[in-house]
């Protein structure tokens, strides 16, 4: 990533005194008597004063609660702080008290589909009846409710529904295989299912009944199943007394919404990671961390505002979904969109920006590479006047496709890069409407996020890349990881090479503007176009392949925003490479993982490398293939098979000329 101090976009003065920021820092200047006048010294404020820093944001966005906090933030190592222990609310609770007749609560948008409006009328009716729904399926508070789901209205109302009881939600996109997305949820032990009998992509619509079936099969808990009838595939009659569809239950008349106030660490819902080393962790976060950060970076950082729209392109596997739902506790309008991005054109999505008049609009950093590389100029050929910020997440954006934005969208439109993660289901460093965007520099560490870049031996540095690294415990961490009793997953995840602090996995480089620029994952996971994927995954769909032995896959990160992710297999004894073999590997790993898995080169190699404790060396062979001094990323005296590595070192070139570059 090569970053400049070159200046992009500057907000307008008129912009900036109207924003969620400025706002907020003049009510923290008249309650405490103080004098910040800058991002930079409000920033510093909620570092030194963190408790008190969360205490303000409790108490600037008026969240309702009962009872009485007896601290703000307990004493102790992170993750074992406990925050406004004490008191009891609900998330959903602060995202209907926005609600407003004169716009609607949800646009939702699909492939060939006309779009839908749901009115806040139609979304709580339907939401109140399936928490009845959830009551007579006697279902109580900390049961999950998980939904292998589209992106359509339907799920949103399961979630809102959910969290409103005090139920834990937890979701993945139908086209995950039926083994991923039982490594997620039979680990949780959910009551109920929320399954969509299709989903649309690229224009093709895929029935996904029988993989519900085998899903519901796998999941011996389940006491009701709700099929959300989509394009056309109807639910299956079945016997089974289990089974509802969705239109159904939210028919049912009499039924009104309420809200049932948790403690403010009771869980909301259940992310994952990705896998790498097993089963993904079930990552739980808590009601009250969850409302106090997205009020904070959709209001503060992205300065979202009552009746604008905020869409972001994404699935339900991923917590960017989760995020778009956050932009209604601002008084947004929260706009999905099902599908492929780039069907049938890969402007389409623009032209559904232009048409919806949206503010916000949120994407990954390969589709604005995607659209600079095919010379799309959504700026002249499309209707873009409303839209005021375009976010980016999911993987680094290149400078390129900085200028790119204020070349083809227009000069006015705000560049919001981003980066977070599941973990936290937000950004640690993101938005900042005071700052100017410099080409390819991220504007900010956000506010309460004591955030630094380490070398090794933990210390600070700056203008270099170092570990990223939070110093202070966050409300927004997770309450703790589902079956991980002691901290002892949670702890090795974040807190094993720097006891704690949190160590996020990423690399990092704090510029001289006191910008930030992502360098990519530091660890072995792989980021797949913006989406992690674990290794794990990959390799548990190639046991199945009889004539495999063994497999090694590695993603490379290429400075301008391209991706190259190679799958090298070692083949059984007497079996010959083929192209019948190569189809085998694509299809399982499309059929039992996704299309995201699908390795862009299969290489067969004569041994797979490992250490000596059996680990194998994805983080190696990347950094050769990467180009780097073969000495500098290997030590072969740990390794229990060094002479495999050689193959890798002889044939970096050959394999890298494979990738188109």
């Amino acid at each position: 990533m090569h970053a400049s101090s070159e200046i992009l976009w500057t907000a307008s003065p008129r912009s900036v005194q109207e924003s969620g920021l400025v706002r907020f820092r003049t009510w923290v200047n008249r309650r405490y008597g103080l004098n910040l006048n800058t991002y930079d010294e409000l920033y510093a404020w909620s570092i030194a004063e963190y408790e008190r820093f969360w205490e303000t944001i409790f108490q600037y966005f008026e969240i309702a609660h009962d009872g009485e906090y007896k601290y703000v933030c307990s004493s102790g190592d992170m993750p074992e702080v406990q925050w406004f222990e004490g008191i009891r609310l609900n998330y959903a609770e602060h995202i209907f008290r926005k609600k407003d007749s004169r716009r609607p609560a949800i646009i939702a948008m699909a492939e060939n589909l006309s779009d839908r409006e749901i009115s806040w009328e139609e979304l709580e009716g339907a939401t109140a009846c399936l928490q009845s729904f959830f009551d007579l399926s006697g279902l109580v508070q900390g049961d999950r409710v998980v939904a292998y789901a589209s992106n359509v209205p339907e799920t949103s109302m399961a979630m809102l529904a959910a969290v409103a009881s005090g139920l834990i939600w937890s979701s993945c996109s139908p086209d995950f295989g039926v083994s991923g997305a039982t490594d997620r949820f039979a680990q949780i032990d959910p009551g109920v299912l929320f399954a969509s009998t299709a989903y649309s992509y690229s224009g093709k619509v895929f029935d996904r009944r029988s993989e519900v079936l085998e899903l519901v099969g796998r999941i011996p808990g389940l006491k009701r199943i709700v099929w959300i009838e989509a394009y056309g595939v109807v639910a299956p009659v079945l016997e089974d007394p289990r089974f509802e569809t969705f239109t159904s239950l939210i028919q049912r008349p009499g039924a009104f919404l309420r809200f049932v106030r948790v403690p403010f660490s009771h869980p909301i819902w259940i992310l994952y990671s990705s896998g790498t080393t097993g089963l993904p962790k079930a990552m739980v976060h808590g009601h009250g961390g969850m409302l106090l950060e997205h009020l904070k970076y959709l209001v503060l950082h992205n300065d979202v505002r009552p009746g604008e729209r905020f869409f972001w392109y994404t699935t339900t596997g991923w917590m960017m979904w989760n995020f778009v739902h956050a932009s209604m506790l601002a008084g947004a309008t929260a706009v999905l969109y099902d599908g492929s991005a780039a069907f049938p054109t890969l402007d389409h999505l623009w032209s559904r920006v232009g048409t919806n008049t949206i503010q916000h609009f949120g994407t990954s950093a390969p589709y604005l590479v995607a659209c600079m590389k095919e010379n799309l100029v959504p700026g002249r050929s499309h209707q873009l006047e409303a839209l005021r910020s375009i976010g980016s997440t999911g993987s680094p954006l290149p400078p390129e496709a900085f200028s790119y934005v204020y070349q083809a969208v227009g000069n006015q439109v705000w560049l919001c890069s981003m980066s977070g993660g599941s973990d936290v289901c937000t950004a640690f460093v993101g938005g900042c409407i005071e700052r100017p965007v410099r080409r390819g520099q991220i504007q900010c560490r956000t506010l309460g996020v004591d955030l630094e870049a380490w070398d090794e031996a933990g210390q600070a540095v700056w203008q270099t890349v170092g570990e990223m690294v939070i110093r202070k415990p966050l409300p927004c961490m997770p309450i703790y990881f589902w079956n991980d009793p002691g901290f002892a997953k949670y702890r090795a995840s974040y807190f094993e090479q720097y006891p704690g602090i949190w160590r996020h996995g990423d690399w990092i480089e704090i510029t001289a503007e006191d910008g930030l620029v992502i360098h990519g994952r530091s660890d072995t996971t792989l980021n797949r176009q913006g989406v992690r994927i674990g290794t794990a995954e990959i390799y548990q769909a190639l046991d199945g392949i009889r004539d495999l032995q063994d497999a090694l896959i590695v993603n490379l990160e290429w400075e301008d925003g391209e991706h190259f992710m190679p799958l090298f297999v070692r083949l059984r004894d007497q079996v010959k490479w083929s192209d019948a073999l190569q189809q085998t590997i694509v299809q399982t790993l499309r059929r039992q993982c996704s299309p995201r898995h699908v390795p862009d080169l299969v290489v067969p190699v004569p041994d797979i490398p490992y250490t000596i404790s059996g680990k194998k060396m994805e983080g190696p062979v990347k950094k050769i293939l990467m180009g780097m001094d073969p000495l500098k990323s290997i030590n072969a005296g740990t390794m229990r098979n060094p002479d495999s590595i050689q193959f890798f070192i002889e044939n970096r070139k050959r394999i890298i000329e494979r990738s188109n570059r």
